[in-house]
């Protein structure tokens, strides 16, 4: 049996005794790694035995950690039948091994996924080694659909990545979308339009209200060439960003605009990007001068105190409250660059109850 074999072979906890557990030795852990000062070794080669060793780790961690998360819920459902129900112990038990909560639970998360997916009878102990850690932790998150292409895949004794979770994925959204017109899915079975530019299309119609996706497939169905499919997500990602932070300003909303006869004339001036990049900017701007209100509050409020513990015989302290009076008052003054081509942007944050 090889390293590989050995490092991935399933193990069970039950089978190892508490005695065997202090002299277990894996000091023999070793991998065969290529030479890296061997100029007679190609880039390929020297690459593809990098990326194999790199597999091997990656596929043995993924294992090692699905055993973590069935140890971490076993310790907290111990904890859920005995204990007071706080969960004190599982914490505490954590605090120990310095494992974070955040952590912890997204291991019990990776056997949760794993459980399920061999319970189902949807993979077996062998089929999970064909996985590299990041590509089952998207599996277990993908929909049941594209799951079982991945599980049929590994199955079939095909190593999963990253790459070809994403593939299937993107293969599994293109080929079932409404949105497409039949040419184009023709197009994307005979390979001459990547499922990577497809996919990202249609999701971002998904996101849409209904009226506005009628347009964007029609002009997918006047065109179905890559150019324009990259154009057509381009503007159905406009039109998410608008609607989103269109819903969102408060100065939008106080003026009952109607956005959608706005976009309609944006589209018809061919501004959307423009209309949509403002929207976007003026959604930003209003978060930030909620959050510089809360900042200046704060600053104000410790100015306050501070003067008050303060007095005559703490002149330096009173100068440093002095110093940041321009930023503490109403009136708040920024200099912004240096003496030569700075400037000063003066502010007045003038409180109203509503």
């Amino acid at each position: 049996m090889s390293v590989s074999e050995t490092l991935l072979e399933s193990i069970s906890v039950e089978s190892i005794p508490n005695e065997a557990l202090a002299n277990l030795d894996l000091t023999d852990f070793s991998l065969s790694l290529p030479d890296p000062n061997d100029e007679g070794l190609a880039e390929g080669q020297f690459l593809e035995e990098v990326d194999l060793a790199w597999q091997v780790c990656d596929r043995f961690d993924l294992q090692t950690d699905i055993w973590r998360g069935r140890i971490l819920r076993t310790v907290r459902d111990r904890e859920k039948a005995n204990g007071e129900g706080r969960g004190t112990g599982f914490l505490k038990w954590l605090q120990e091994r310095e494992i974070s909560k955040s952590q912890a639970y997204s291991w019990i998360q990776l056997a949760n996924s794993a459980d399920t997916l061999m319970a189902d009878g949807q993979l077996d102990a062998d089929d999970i080694r064909q996985f590299s850690k990041r590509a089952f932790l998207e599996t277990a998150q993908a929909s049941a659909e594209v799951q079982q292409l991945i599980v049929d895949a590994a199955r079939n004794g095909e190593k999963i990545t990253r790459r070809e979770v994403r593939q299937l994925s993107d293969e599994w959204t293109s080929m079932s979308s409404d949105h497409l017109p039949d040419d184009l899915k023709e197009k994307i079975a005979a390979h001459t339009i990547p499922t990577r530019y497809v996919a990202p299309l249609v999701r971002e119609i998904d996101k849409l209200p209904e009226s506005y996706q009628t347009p964007l497939k029609q002009a997918i169905a006047d065109a179905s060439d890559l150019d324009n499919i990259k154009l057509v997500t381009a503007d159905a990602q406009r039109l998410t960003k608008y609607l989103t932070n269109t819903s969102q300003v408060q100065a939008i909303a106080q003026r009952s605009v109607n956005i959608d006869l706005a976009l309609e004339e944006a589209l018809r001036l061919g501004c959307l990007k423009l209309a949509s990049d403002l929207v976007s900017q003026a959604s930003q701007l209003e978060q930030a001068i909620a959050k510089l209100y809360g900042i200046w509050k704060r600053v104000a409020t410790s100015a306050d105190q501070l003067y008050v513990e303060s007095g005559a015989s703490t002149p330096n302290l009173l100068d440093l409250l002095n110093s940041l009076d321009s930023l503490a008052s109403q009136n708040v003054t920024v200099q912004i660059g240096n003496d030569q081509s700075g400037r000063t942007i003066r502010l007045q944050i003038t409180e109203e109850d509503q």
